[in-house]
C-alpha cells in the first residue's frame, strides 16, 4: 500500500484526495504543517506528497525547500490558488514534480500519482541529526502511519520489553519506576519523563478516601524538578488524568481532542511533555506516563508509544502487586502486633505442624522448658495442647474451650481454645490458632471470693438461725423458770403447752428449710393428685397462720392433674408460697390457685400453678429481692420461704416467678412443673 501525506491548512483537501484515490492502493495521512508531519519525513516510508501552498508570500516556498531537503527523493505535488510564471518556476525548480491548480481533481491527481510513483525511487530519509540508517525489521507496508522504526530501536525495545518481566517481581514502587525511566532514557533517549499514580487500597481491607482515590500524585520523574511536581496532581475528573480514564488510549499534546481542552494544554504545558500514556493493569487506570521527547529533539513515534504502552501495563500489573503485597504485609503487621501485645498465649501452626507465629505470651508459657529465646517449635508444646492442635488441623473442627492444668508450675490453670483458620474453598484448614490465657491468678482470686462469699453466708445464717431460734426459745425459757412455782396452776400447764407448740412448729419449719435447702435432688419419686398436694401445703400453712380460718378457692379445670415427683419437697415449697399468701392481709386472709396444664413444642406436659393472695401487691423494689436468701419484711423468721421453694422447684425442673401487678393489686405467684417433675432431678 502507498502512502500519501497531504500538508494542508484545511481537512476537506485531505478528504478530498482520500475520496478520490483508491483506498486498498493508497493510505492518505493529513497533517496541518511541516512541523507535526517531521515524525513521518525522518523515515523512507512516504510514496508521495500533496501540498497546499499559497505563491503569494514567501512562506510557502520556504516550507517547499525544507521539505525537499528532508525528503528528497520523494515525490511532491503542489496545489495553489494562484500560479504566477515566476513562482511556478521557481518551485519546479526545488524539485517540485508537478504545479496545479485548486481545485483539486481526483482523476488528474490519481494519474499523476500512478506516472510519478511508477517512475520514482522509494523515498528515503535523511537523518543527518542522529545518523540512524534507514533500514527496518519489517517492510513497510505492513507498519501503520508513522511507525516506521529502525532496527537497533526495535532491538533496544525488545530488550526492555523482556527486562519488564524482571520488573515485577520487585516490592520496591518507587526504586522499579525510576529503573524503568532510566532505563527508558538509554534506550529510547527520552529526555523528561513522569509517573503519576492514584492512591493504592488501604490497609486492612479498606478503600482510601473517596476524594484521595479521585486523583493521581507523582511517583517517580526524571528531566523534571522535584520542586515542580511536590504539589502537583492530576484527577480523574478533568484534564489529562480525566481523559486517559475515560478513553484508555495515548493521547498528543497536539491532538484535535487535547487542543480543544484548556486544562489538558495547561497540563503539558506546565510538564513540559508531548505525549500521555494510560498506566493500566488490564482492569482501570493505574496511573499516567507523560513523556517528551527524545534527547536529540525528536518526537517518539507510534510504535515506540504502542510498545511502551504495553510496557505500562505490564508495570500496572506490577504495582498493583506491590500495592497487594503491602496491603498484605500491613494486616500480617497488625495481626502480629496484636497478637504481640495480648496477654494471652497465641500460637499459629500450620499443616505441616510448623510454628509460623508465637507471640511474646507464648514464647514465655512454653520457650522456657525448650531453653531457647525467641523461637519456638510444634515440639516445645505440651502433649496434651500438642494432640488438640493436631486434632484441629485434621478435622477442621474448633475445639471448645477448656481448662489446663499443667505438672508444672503448681496450681497453674490456663483456658486453652484452638480454632481453625481456614480458607472459603478449602475443606481442611491452612493452619491453627491455639489460645492460652493463664487463669491461675484469677482463680486464685475467685477462690477468695467464693471462701470469702461462704464465710459471709455463715456469717449470715449464724446471725439469722440465732435469732430466730433464741426467738422460739424466749417463751419456753420463761415457762421454764416458771415451771416449779405454778405448775399446779391450770392457766400455767395451758400457756406452756402453747409456747411449747410454737417453738416446735418454728424450729420444725427451720430444719426443714434448712433440710431442703441442702438437697440438690428429689429424695423420693412418686405419683400424686396434685389437688391433695394443695389441700396437704395449704393445711401445713395454717399451722403457722392460725389467727383466722382463711378460705381457700381452688381451681384446676376439667380433668384432674397428676404430679409425679418429691411429694413432700413440693408440699414444702407450695406451703411456703401459701404461707406467705396468708401473711400478706393477716386479718382477712383470702387465697385463690388456679391450676392448668398445657403441652409444650416438645410435646411434654407442663403444669402451671398461680398462688394470688388478697393483699397489698409487692412494691418494685422488695419484689426483686423476695427470692433472695435471708431477705424479709417481716421482724420474725429467717426470710428463707420463697428462697427454699424456688430452690425445690428448680431441683424438680421447674420455675417460680413473682408476677409483676398492676398498681392496687395483690399480688401473683406462678409456679411451672412438668408432669414428671422428679424424673432425672
Amino acid at each position: 500500500m502507498k502512502t500519501v501525506l497531504v500538508l494542508a491548512q484545511h481537512p476537506e483537501m485531505a478528504e478530498t484526495i482520500r475520496a478520490g484515490l483508491n483506498s486498498e492502493a493508497y493510505r492518505v495521512i493529513h497533517r496541518l504543517n511541516l512541523e507535526d508531519a517531521e515524525p513521518l519525513l525522518h523515515y523512507g516510508f512516504l510514496t508521495a506528497c500533496v501540498v497546499d501552498v499559497e505563491f503569494t508570500n514567501v512562506q510557502g516556498m520556504w516550507m517547499i525547500e525544507k521539505l525537499r531537503k528532508l525528503v528528497p527523493n520523494c515525490p511532491v505535488v503542489v496545489y495553489t490558488a494562484s500560479k504566477g510564471w515566476e513562482w511556478e518556476e521557481e518551485a519546479y525548480l526545488k524539485g517540485v514534480a508537478h504545479v496545479l491548480a485548486k481545485p483539486v481533481r481526483p482523476r488528474l491527481l490519481s494519474s499523476l500519482l500512478e506516472k510519478l510513483i511508477g517512475r520514482a525511487p522509494v523515498a528515503t530519509a535523511v537523518r543527518t541529526a542522529t545518523g540512524v540508517p534507514p533500514s527496518f525489521s519489517r517492510p513497510a507496508e505492513v507498519l501503520l502511519a508513522g511507525s516506521a522504526v529502525p532496527q537497533n530501536v526495535f532491538q533496544a525495545l525488545e530488550v526492555l520489553r523482556h527486562f519488564s518481566a524482571i520488573l515485577t517481581h520487585s516490592l520496591d514502587s518507587e526504586a522499579m519506576l525510576k529503573k524503568f525511566l532510566l532505563l527508558l532514557r538509554e534506550t529510547v533517549g527520552v529526555n523528561r519523563a513522569a509517573i503519576f499514580l492514584r492512591e493504592p487500597v488501604a490497609a486492612f481491607g479498606g478503600l482510601a478516601g473517596a476524594q484521595e482515590s479521585r486523583h493521581l500524585r507523582k511517583g517517580c520523574a526524571i528531566g523534571l524538578p522535584s520542586g515542580l511536581l511536590e504539589h502537583f496532581e492530576l484527577s480523574f475528573e478533568s484534564g489529562i488524568g480525566g481523559h486517559l480514564f475515560r478513553s484508555g488510549r495515548i493521547l498528543r499534546r497536539y491532538s484535535e481532542e487535547a487542543r480543544m481542552d484548556t486544562e489538558i494544554q495547561q497540563e503539558f504545558e506546565l510538564l513540559g511533555t508531548q505525549v500521555a500514556v494510560p498506566i493500566l493493569d488490564r482492569e482501570t487506570l493505574v496511573g499516567v506516563a507523560v513523556f517528551d521527547g527524545r534527547v536529540t529533539g525528536e518526537p517518539l513515534v507510534n510504535q515506540e508509544l504502542e510498545l511502551i504502552f504495553h510496557l505500562l501495563e505490564e508495570l500496572g500489573l506490577a504495582i498493583k502487586n506491590i500495592w497487594l503485597h503491602n496491603q498484605l504485609a500491613a494486616n500480617h503487621e497488625m495481626m502480629a502486633d496484636t497478637f504481640r501485645h495480648l496477654s494471652t498465649a497465641c500460637v499459629v501452626v500450620s499443616r505441616d505442624l510448623v510454628v509460623l507465629h508465637a507471640n511474646k505470651a507464648a514464647r514465655g508459657y512454653f520457650g522456657k522448658a525448650a531453653g531457647r529465646g525467641a523461637e519456638l517449635e510444634f515440639g516445645d508444646l505440651p502433649q496434651t495442647l500438642g494432640s488438640k492442635v493436631f486434632q484441629v488441623l485434621k478435622t477442621g473442627t474448633a475445639i471448645p474451650a477448656f481448662k489446663y492444668r499443667p505438672e508444672e508450675p503448681p496450681n497453674a490453670v490456663y483456658n486453652v481454645s484452638v480454632v481453625p483458620f481456614q480458607k472459603h474453598d478449602s475443606v481442611l484448614p491452612a493452619s491453627a490458632l491455639l489460645m492460652v490465657e493463664d487463669l491461675t491468678q484469677s482463680e486464685q482470686l475467685r477462690s477468695l471470693e467464693i471462701e470469702a462469699a461462704n464465710l459471709r453466708l455463715v456469717n449470715t445464717i449464724a446471725d439469722r438461725l440465732t435469732h430466730e431460734i433464741g426467738n422460739a426459745l424466749v417463751p419456753l425459757s420463761t415457762h421454764q423458770q416458771l415451771l416449779k412455782e405454778r405448775y399446779k396452776d391450770p392457766e400455767f400447764r395451758s400457756s406452756l403447752e402453747v409456747a411449747l407448740g410454737d417453738g416446735i412448729k418454728r424450729i420444725s419449719r427451720l430444719i426443714s428449710q434448712m433440710r431442703f435447702l441442702a438437697r440438690d435432688s428429689a429424695v423420693s419419686v412418686e405419683a400424686f393428685p396434685m389437688e391433695t398436694l394443695i389441700q396437704e401445703a395449704y393445711q401445713e400453712a395454717q399451722k403457722y397462720q392460725p389467727t383466722k380460718v382463711p378460705k381457700l378457692d381452688y381451681e384446676n379445670g376439667i380433668h384432674p392433674i397428676i404430679l409425679t415427683g418429691d411429694r413432700a419437697a413440693l408440699k414444702h415449697a407450695l406451703s411456703e408460697v401459701m404461707l406467705n399468701a396468708l401473711q400478706a392481709n393477716p386479718s382477712d386472709p383470702k387465697i385463690a390457685v388456679r391450676a392448668h396444664a398445657d403441652t409444650g413444642t416438645n410435646g411434654i406436659h407442663d403444669v402451671h400453678i398461680e398462688i394470688q393472695d388478697n393483699g397489698a401487691g409487692f412494691s418494685p423494689d422488695p419484689r426483686q429481692k423476695i427470692p433472695t436468701p435471708f431477705f424479709t419484711t417481716r421482724n420474725v423468721g429467717l426470710g428463707l420461704g420463697l428462697t427454699v421453694s424456688r430452690k425445690i422447684i428448680e431441683t424438680h425442673h421447674g420455675k417460680l416467678e413473682i408476677v409483676t401487678p398492676q398498681t392496687g393489686h395483690p399480688g401473683v405467684v406462678r409456679i411451672t412443673l412438668p408432669m414428671a417433675a422428679g424424673e432425672g432431678g
